[in-house]
């Protein structure tokens, strides 16, 4: 690991006064601290506990990590600072530490020998976040893949279960896409899909979550009964009168709905849906059918 190290200190508030405070000047413990940094695979725990272990031993307030798209914070953000900038495997790092005071020379080499130890287990946090994200998302929709699905429906109807919530499942594709795809190439057929799986992205809610799970065929759990799966569907109809790629190449979609029932397995209610989408093919395709009406 390869560090190249600026460090600026100055006060960020006008005529800060610095408060009385207690820290631990006891001997670290640096295998309990190692221990506690590689207990978590998640990089928000990680810096968490970087940050605990920071305020137990330095006069500090808070903490603040930018690194690559990710920003991490702990504490508060006052009094004088400390920041650091920080080279990681060629990626650029930049550290920001609010004191309650400024540091004497025993706590200065104290925060380099802790910042040291939790960079490690950090980076390959987020390298492991970064991993598992690649596994459960489609690299060209941008969308959770099927295993991602399988395993999100099925916390779906366990919480759905649990708190008596409705659910339901909306299943679609794009209409004759394979004639489109030999027709204009597997180029223009990623720039399609990929447009689409934008468009969904936007369509759906917070709470709502869109998979494509193989070719053209996509999934969307919706935290909701059927009516809201409906406003759902008429959402992307109508979303896809307003791409210039699909209104001049005439791409459509259907869609099919079905609403869990209590102690439904998820097969059942991703097959209810999907006999539902074919009745909208079978309606001139370009709309969306609900099951059981």
């Amino acid at each position: 690991m390869d560090f190249g190290l600026a460090t600026e200190f100055y006060p960020e508030e006008h005529q800060y006064q610095p408060e009385l405070f207690s820290v631990n000047n006891t001997e670290l413990d640096l295998v309990e601290i190692i221990q506690q940094l590689h207990e978590s695979l998640d990089p928000r725990t990680v810096f968490a506990c970087f940050g605990k272990v920071m305020g137990q031993h330095l006069p500090m307030h808070g903490v603040t990590l930018n690194y690559k798209h990710y920003q991490f914070s702990w504490g508060r953000r006052q009094g004088l600072v400390i920041k650091q900038q920080l080279v990681c495997s060629g990626e650029a790092a930049s550290l920001q530490y609010s004191l309650k005071s400024p540091l004497t020379p025993s706590q200065a080499q104290r925060l380099q020998l802790l910042q040291t130890l939790v960079l490690l287990p950090l980076f390959n946090a987020t390298q492991f976040h970064e991993m598992s994200q690649q596994a459960m998302y489609d690299s060209l929709t941008k969308l959770g893949n099927r295993h991602y699905y399988t395993e999100s429906l099925k916390k779906a109807i366990a919480t759905a279960e649990r708190y008596c919530n409705d659910l339901s499942l909306v299943v679609l594709d794009l209409d004759n896409f394979k004639k489109l795809n030999d027709r204009y190439g597997h180029q223009f057929g990623d720039t399609v899909l990929s447009d689409f799986g934008q468009l969904l992205t936007n369509a759906i809610r917070n709470t709502d979550q869109a998979f494509r799970i193989g070719g053209d065929e996509f999934v969307v759990v919706v935290r909701g009964d059927k009516q809201a799966a409906s406003i759902l569907c008429e959402r992307i109809l109508a979303s896809m009168a307003s791409l210039p790629l699909f209104e001049k190449h005439e791409i459509q979609t259907s869609l099919g709905v079905s609403q869990w029932i209590n102690g439904e397995a998820p097969t059942s209610l991703y097959e209810r849906a999907d006999r539902a989408l074919y009745r909208a093919k079978a309606a001139g395709r370009q709309c969306f059918r609900v099951d059981g009406e």
